[in-house]
């Protein structure tokens, strides 16, 4: 390995190698001179990989030295990746089965103010408390991200003001400024006839066309 950091060589370890060092890794297991501390892989977005690699995290969890393996996902049923096949999450079935799955829900509008308050603490923002109300609405109407994305920009705001904290004013004055998605994409439907390249106009055309002959 030391040599290869000057000499170039970047090959991969070869099978050899690696058989030895298991079969050691095994040897002090079994003396019980070592343990093995399984690691931990973290796949977010993981309906973005393929059939190949779904392949490979397969196999690969049948180690006894796998990691422990965490999938974060927010797709329903969708295509997997390099197939024609349709599947929860874009997962294959076989490799779902072997999962553990959480559920996940909404959430309520006391957590949603509890998180948006200790985000608060995490950036040293000073906020009141009919601001911080307001941030919850925010956050229950539109995504907790852009709630969160929005004290920030509050905080700018209120700096630009030499404020000591950051006011309703200043939440309602980033919230007419920066859009959150619902509010974009009405923005877009209105005003697309402005814009020079609208793909919504066309598709439209397109489907009135097929529907008339």
């Amino acid at each position: 390995g030391f040599l290869a950091l000057f000499s170039g060589d970047t090959g991969e370890i070869k099978s050899e190698v690696r058989e030895q060092i298991n079969d050691k890794v095994a040897e002090w297991r079994e003396e019980g001179k070592a343990e093995i501390v399984p690691g931990v892989l973290f796949i977010d977005e993981v309906h973005m990989l393929d059939i190949e690699c779904f392949s490979f995290l397969n196999r690969a969890l049948e180690s006894d030295m796998a990691p422990i393996l965490i999938m974060a996902t927010n797709r329903g049923i969708t295509k997997i990746r390099g197939t024609n096949q349709q599947s929860p999450h874009g997962i294959p079935i076989d490799l779902l089965d072997r999962l553990l799955i959480i559920t996940t829900k909404p959430y309520e509008l006391d957590e949603i103010k509890q998180i948006l308050k200790i985000r608060c603490e995490e950036e040293d923002v000073e906020i009141s408390d009919d601001a911080l109300n307001v941030l919850t609405k925010i956050g229950k109407e539109t995504s907790l991200r852009y709630s969160i994305q929005l004290i920030t920009l509050s905080s700018i705001i209120s700096r630009n003001r030499k404020a000591r904290e950051v006011t309703v004013d200043d939440v309602k004055r980033v919230y007419e400024v920066f859009l959150d998605e619902a509010r974009s994409s009405d923005n877009l439907r209105e005003y697309e006839q402005y814009f020079m390249f609208n793909d919504l106009n066309s598709e439209q055309q397109g489907s009135d066309t097929a529907m008339e002959t």
